[in-house]
């Protein structure tokens, strides 16, 4: 192919995932689903698992490989300004929001099912092995799996808390809350994970931590008290805050990626970065940032989807899958539903609670891509992680629906019957302990927004 074929299929190209995703996503949301189910939905329909099985290999001539470059570079900048927003939204305040509940629970649900993983890949060799790329440590193995299984993707478990309308309830307080605790603890365990693999490879993974502690300090010692020392000067330099951003994020992820980690976490750290006006992001950096980070998004779908192949799998793979399932569900909800009650929740804000943490998506799928990509995991066990992101983040909206539904009738069990024979003109006495019900579980939300 020549270049003027290449651009042409890759425009092509790009104009069928959008529509696809949006079409899929949309379809998703009437189903009671995020809309990223259907996106990712989309990416695995376009590649092998579905389109490529079809007659006349449609895989390969929608998306010939001198194109899959181009659209894996477009996809990457898109994985970055997403990154970039997730940092740029991070409030220390937002952070302490949920209190002591959320601490706890983000303590609980990511330490568990991390040595659960960890450990699992240790008790399993046999398995792992089979779908372990060669040449690669234990070390960045063990705590890739740890990530792996305690994930918890905050943007995802937003949307839902929105959809759902848990927004500024305590379950959905604590659970977000907690998420974003977990996020960060995830990033910075896969950084060691990643330390001394891919392009650093030739360094020990102790030098590349180092330089990446000294990047850091720089960014946030230097770059920043001068980026807001600049716009601070004059009125007129804010018009250039987004150029500015999207240097920062591009240019914080070259660096990082330099450094043998990825360029996600250049991406993060260029948010956190970013100076904000009164500790708030600025709409007119934010909006457009999430606006291009959504509509490329479907580019990474699609790039995800051509390295995920279900009818791959083996048997290992199968059994694999299962165990996987089992450790990452279970290692969430378990701990979830316990550190919720143990911070005071009842039982059934404790469930919501442990039901949107098990929530994965496109975070688990930012982090196999990266693993991937840095040799840590090979597609077999790819696939299988996809899968498991996938249908932890599908549980999420049938759980809290079936939590709701135990909850409406746990209450109307709970209220007081009313007497035999009650007196004439007795009725607001028998509707007197609902209200009073009422009144304690606002009570109670505010205790914990005090926690």
């Amino acid at each position: 192919m020549n270049t003027e074929s290449i651009a042409t299929v890759a425009i092509g190209d790009v104009a069928l995932i959008v529509v696809a995703s949006r079409l899929l996503g949309a379809l998703a949301r009437r189903c009671g689903q995020p809309a990223v189910i259907g996106q990712i939905a989309a990416g695995i329909a376009l590649g092998p698992t579905l389109l490529g099985r079809l007659p006349g290999d449609l895989t390969d001539r929608l998306f010939p490989a001198e194109v899959l470059p181009f659209l894996t570079v477009l996809s990457q900048i898109a994985i970055v300004i997403f990154m970039f927003v997730v940092g740029y939204e991070m409030d220390a305040r937002q952070l302490r929001q949920g209190g002591r509940a959320a601490a706890t629970v983000a303590l609980c649900a990511f330490l568990v099912p991390a040595g659960i993983g960890a450990g699992t890949a240790g008790m399993f060799p046999g398995l792992f092995d089979a779908v372990r790329p060669d040449g690669v440590d234990g070390r960045s193995f063990w705590l890739f799996m740890a990530v792996a299984l305690s994930v918890t993707a905050l943007p995802v478990l937003a949307a839902v808390v929105r959809e759902r309308g848990l927004a500024g309830t305590a379950p959905g307080t604590v659970a977000t809350t907690a998420a974003g605790l977990m996020d960060v603890v995830a990033w910075l365990v896969l950084a060691a994970a990643l330390a001394g693999t891919g392009h650093a490879a030739a360094r020990s993974w102790q030098l590349s931590l180092a330089l990446l502690s000294v990047f850091v300090a720089f960014l946030f010692l230097v770059v920043r008290p001068l980026l807001t020392r600049w716009l601070e000067r004059s009125g007129a330099l804010r018009a250039h805050q987004l150029t500015l951003a999207l240097g920062l994020a591009l240019g914080s992820a070259w660096v990082t990626a330099e450094l043998g980690l990825h360029a996600v976490f250049g991406g993060l750290l260029a948010g956190i970065a970013m100076p904000r006006g009164d500790g708030v992001p600025d709409a007119d950096v934010l909006r457009p940032m999430e606006e291009s980070a959504g509509l490329l998004l479907p580019l990474f779908f699609v790039t995800t989807g051509l390295s995920f192949d279900i009818g791959a799998l083996g048997a290992d793979g199968v059994v694999l899958l299962l165990l996987v399932l089992a450790v990452a569900t279970l290692g969430k909800l378990l701990p979830g539903y316990g550190a919720a009650r143990l911070a005071g929740l009842d039982r059934h804000d404790a469930a919501l609670v442990a039901a949107l943490v098990n929530t994965r998506g496109l975070t688990e799928l930012i982090v196999l891509n990266v693993a991937l990509d840095a040799g840590i995991i090979g597609e077999e066990l790819f696939t299988v992680l996809v899968l498991m992101a996938l249908v932890t983040t599908f549980m999420t909206g049938p759980l809290i629906s079936l939590v709701r539904r135990e909850g409406r009738v746990a209450r109307r069990f709970r209220k007081t019957p009313r007497a035999p024979n009650p007196p004439t003109g007795d009725i607001s006495r028998s509707a007197a302990p609902e209200n009073s019900r009422v009144e304690t579980d606002s009570a109670d939300l505010n205790d914990l927004g005090r926690a």
